[in-house]
């Protein structure tokens, strides 16, 4: 990892400071730039498990949208059913030259971003290929991959120029969509089943979990291809492959959602299998059975914590 001060004077703010946040956050100020962590409740820092190894990193932090002004770079890491309480630090921190990007789960995440940033507000979708864990307040566990895929075009040269020598690979593809659902795949049987059994990755060494897996899969590749992506059998076999190949303590953010109380993003997940499904007349009962079970779950954690 690079411990060279970084030669932009580029300002930049990161919403969010769960595993995706914090990492990045933390990378980010090892590199040299000039970020700031935005944050509900503060923390003292962040402390990084990386390679077996702990490190602080003292990333200034704001609480509140009124301690900051606009940036250059906005990166916005909160849970996609989290970003309209990002509403305010958006506001704060967005100006006419500022960029967001949103790294986040799901499609449509220029879109879902779009009401939140004032009118005209350019805007990065990027696809996170990134394994990390808050285990607690200012506390992240690295656990796989630092990749970061973005649409080409001059913001995303921008972008990766930004975070060269962070450690966070930033790689611009030329057809987004189909990136975007691939990227879904990876997230599509893995976050629920381990969040509904409250179990981490080794359950897909097990036969019938991955055939289970194989069969949700196989269902919302036809509805991307419906959606303009360009999503196949190799697509299906590879996504398992990565599943097998996980860590067998590794999980999946849905599961660390569970597991701290959180509220889900399975609306953005198997929702958004659903929806598109919908959207061209195609059965998605498998995708929809996980969504409903999901939705209960997102039910009591909301209950207990009383959001």
């Amino acid at each position: 990892m690079s411990t060279t001060s970084h030669s932009s004077s580029a300002r930049l703010a990161v919403i969010g400071a769960g595993g995706i946040g914090g990492y990045t956050a933390a990378l980010a100020h090892w590199a040299g730039l000039d970020v700031t962590l935005c944050v509900r409740t503060p923390v003292d820092g962040l402390t990084v498990l990386l390679d077996g190894t702990e490190r602080h990193a003292a990333v200034p932090v704001a609480t509140d949208p009124a301690q900051v002004g606009p940036v250059d770079w906005v990166l916005l890491t909160t849970k996609a059913q989290d970003t309209p309480g990002a509403a305010p630090w958006l506001r704060a921190l967005c100006g006419p030259d500022s960029t967001v990007a949103v790294l986040q789960n799901g499609i449509g995440l220029t879109e879902r971003v779009a009401p939140y940033v004032p009118e005209g507000t350019a805007t990065l979708p990027v696809i996170c290929y990134l394994s990390a864990e808050r285990t607690a307040p200012g506390r992240i566990v690295h656990h796989l991959a630092s990749e970061l895929h973005v649409p080409q075009g001059p913001s995303s040269d921008a972008f990766a120029a930004l975070l060269d020598g962070t450690g966070l690979n930033v790689t611009p593809v030329p057809d987004f969509t189909t990136a975007t659902w691939r990227k879904l795949f990876l997230n599509l049987a893995a976050n629920p089943l381990t969040a509904l059994l409250g179990q981490r990755m080794d359950i897909f060494r097990e036969a019938e979990m991955t055939a289970l897996a194989r069969a949700l899969l196989t269902e919302a590749a036809e509805v991307a291809r419906a959606e303009g992506a360009d999503i196949g059998d190799s697509d299906i076999s590879g996504t398992l492959e990565i599943y097998a190949m996980a860590p067998p303590g590794g999980g999946s953010s849905m599961l660390y959602d569970r597991e701290a109380g959180r509220p889900l993003e399975h609306e953005y997940l198997s929702g958004a299998v659903v929806a598109a499904g919908e959207r061209h007349s195609l059965p998605t009962p498998l995708n929809r059975m996980l969504l409903t079970l999901l939705r209960a779950v997102d039910r009591e954690l909301r209950a207990t914590d009383g959001t």
